[in-house]
């Protein structure tokens, strides 16, 4: 878990960069494209709009979602740019977790005066 941390700590400190510089009120796409870009330079793993397989009763049946972000296999990052976190993306990012086999995951969303006001933690 002191891994996972240190990945989502390094996330959230680009995810402030990114919220500083382009503010609120933009489309998650816009987001993710600049996140990316700066996960890139930063030289932390990751993957981007991961598949993840929807596994039932044994027999891999199709994909599940999309994880927007996954962090060097180990932090699912879901990306919202809405007006108020509801507790289905809660609870939608925590079913993630557990379909993906992943302990952490951030649900950030940047429409917010205050980034900080838009981050929940969440692990399964």
């Amino acid at each position: 878990m002191e891994q996972q941390n240190l990945i989502a700590t390094a996330f959230l400190d680009i995810a402030f960069k990114v919220h500083r510089t382009l503010g609120p009120g933009l489309l998650e796409s816009c987001y993710e494209e600049v996140l990316c870009y700066e996960l890139a330079r930063s030289g932390i793993a990751f993957g981007r709009q991961v598949e993840v397989p929807l596994v039932y009763e044994g027999t891999s049946v199709g994909a599940a979602f999309r994880a927007d972000l996954v962090l060097s296999e180990s932090v699912i990052v879901e990306i919202k740019s809405v007006e108020q976190v509801l507790p289905v993306h809660k609870k939608q990012l925590l079913t993630y977790l557990r379909l993906a086999g992943i302990r952490l995951g951030l649900l950030v969303n940047f429409n917010c005066a205050l980034l900080k006001d838009g981050i929940t933690r969440i692990a399964n």
